[in-house]
């Protein structure tokens, strides 16, 4: 009968017979690896990078449109605060001028 190695046995002895290929080959893959991880790392954080300046941009953008239309909002407020003091101011005169030539 043939004798049967175990399946550690048969890795020992794939290790013993290419150990130093196995190793570059581990080194390298795992090189191949770390390089993956780190370009997707990079190109995650362009993508967050890239999203958290849309929706800064969309914030300034909404706070911009809200600042013009509080200044709309005060200048109207402002042009009747004038009107009305115009209005008083012509209502008092004509009190006056009418109080000097009765």
């Amino acid at each position: 009968m043939t004798e049967r190695n175990s399946f550690a046995q048969e890795v020992g002895a794939a290790l013993r017979d290419h150990g130093v290929t196995a190793a570059i080959t581990a080194l390298i893959g795992g090189t191949i690896a770390l390089l993956a991880a780190v370009s997707r790392r990079a190109f995650t954080n362009d993508a967050m990078l890239a999203r958290l300046d849309r929706e800064l941009l969309a914030e300034r953008d909404r706070v911009d449109r809200q600042r013009a239309e509080d200044r709309k909002g005060d200048a109207d407020r402002l042009e009747r605060i004038e009107t009305d003091i115009r209005a008083m101011h012509d209502l008092m005169f004509e009190a006056f001028q009418r109080g000097r030539t009765d």
